[in-house]
């Protein structure tokens, strides 16, 4: 079992998550972050952490596709282990249906 990065992280990017992540197992995209499943070792406490509540156990029902989208994003993006500022407009997208059309897989700055 792996913890996955849903839709409700893009554009709202918050990274209290990657301060409490044990084994540094997240990436950075330019609008949204994402867990190397290889590298997670299942200890959930980046779940509680995110104020999108956009980080989910892989066993929830209807992840599939963003299990697959973690793991293939997190090849190519830099490891995130420290906390930045999320965007200005953050508050403003988190929620917001339908964001998935808005992922950039361009990689973001990582630390």
């Amino acid at each position: 079992m792996t913890y996955v990065v849903t839709e409700n992280c893009i554009k709202c990017k918050y990274m209290d998550c990657v301060e409490v992540c044990p084994v540094d197992c997240f990436y950075e995209g330019e609008n949204m972050l994402v867990i190397h499943p290889d590298e997670c070792i299942d200890c959930g406490v980046c779940e509680p952490e995110c104020p999108a509540e956009a980080i989910k156990p892989d066993t929830e029902s209807g992840l599939e596709t963003w299990l697959k989208l973690n793991a293939d994003l997190s090849k190519g993006w830099p490891n995130i282990t420290q906390k930045k500022d999320a965007p200005p407009d953050a508050k403003d997208w988190d929620g917001k249906p339908g964001k998935e059309a808005m992922i950039s897989t361009a990689p973001g700055g990582g630390d």
